[in-house]
Order: structure tokens, then sequence, then C-alpha cells
């Protein structure tokens, strides 16, 4: 007869981790960047092209 094994089983919860403000922080970061391109294209759009 086989002698019997002993197996440990060792079980590990991986959770992710993200800081909330972080993600807000960045969201307003990237949200100012693109009210700042916008600005700038009604800018070039209103008074830079009725120039020419």
């Amino acid at each position: 007869m086989e002698p019997l094994k002993s197996v440990d089983i060792e079980k590990k919860n991986i959770e992710k981790k993200y800081d909330q403000g972080l993600v807000a922080s960045t969201f307003i970061k990237y949200t100012a960047y693109i009210v700042i391109f916008f600005g700038f294209l009604y800018f070039i759009v209103k008074y830079v092209f009725p120039k020419f």
C-alpha cells in the first residue's frame, strides 16, 4: 500500500486596492486638460480664423 501524503493547501486572497481620492484627483486633472484644450480651440476658431 502507498503511504498517505499530507498536503497543506494555502489560499491567498489578492485584493486590488486603490485610493478613491487618487482616482478623483486624476479625473479632475484630465477634465481640466480637456476644458483648456476646447477653450483654446474655441479661441482659435472664433478670433484667429476670421482674420484670414
